[in-house]
């Protein structure tokens, strides 16, 4: 009998090991854009870690958690980039990292897929969709996403006659199996 329950214990853990495949981050790209005066401001961050396991046929079992470095912001503006590291804005200091964590993976049709996720900007943390594509090409898997977002939901910023409130933010990562 113990043989039996062990066999049936095993099979269960290859079934789960099978299930996700955990990506490593090769490389990643974190763009925003917002409108200041009218006009597109844009930039990006980097600093990318992130946990992924992610199956297609088994998005229960996967998951997406990842982080940004916001001391790594640039938008081409020494000036800018200095104020919106600033207590006024991101306050790196104080809240260094950006998260965001899945909560639930849905495919929607070929590449697509849509992820409710939490995302945690100067420890205030909302839940948003995003919509995404997968694809793998071999040993090699990219993920690309774009979510808009309140910046005033995360305290960032004042509120502004010239600053809009919504920002876009482009996610592509590069991973290995």
């Amino acid at each position: 009998m113990n043989k039996k329950y062990l066999s049936i214990v095993l099979l269960f853990l290859v079934n789960c090991a099978i299930a996700q495949v955990k990506y490593t981050v090769t490389k990643s790209t974190i763009t925003f854009q917002i409108k200041n005066m009218g006009f597109n401001t844009s930039g990006s961050m980097g600093g990318v870690q992130a946990d992924i396991l992610f199956a297609p046929d088994k998005l229960d079992a996967s998951s997406i958690n990842a982080s940004a470095d916001v001391a790594t912001i640039n938008s081409d503006n020494n000036m800018r980039d200095e104020h919106l590291k600033s207590e006024s804005f991101f306050d790196v200091a104080k809240y260094p990292k950006i998260t965001i964590k899945s909560i639930s993976l849905q495919h929607k049709s070929g590449n697509n897929y849509t992820g409710l996720f939490n995302i945690t900007i100067k420890d205030k943390t909302r839940q948003l969709t995003m919509p995404f594509t997968y694809a793998e090409n071999g040993a090699v898997a990219t993920f690309n996403g774009t979510l808009k977002l309140k910046r005033g939901d995360f305290g960032i910023g004042n509120s502004s006659m010239v600053l809009s409130n919504d920002v876009t933010i482009t996610i592509d990562v590069e991973t290995s199996k």
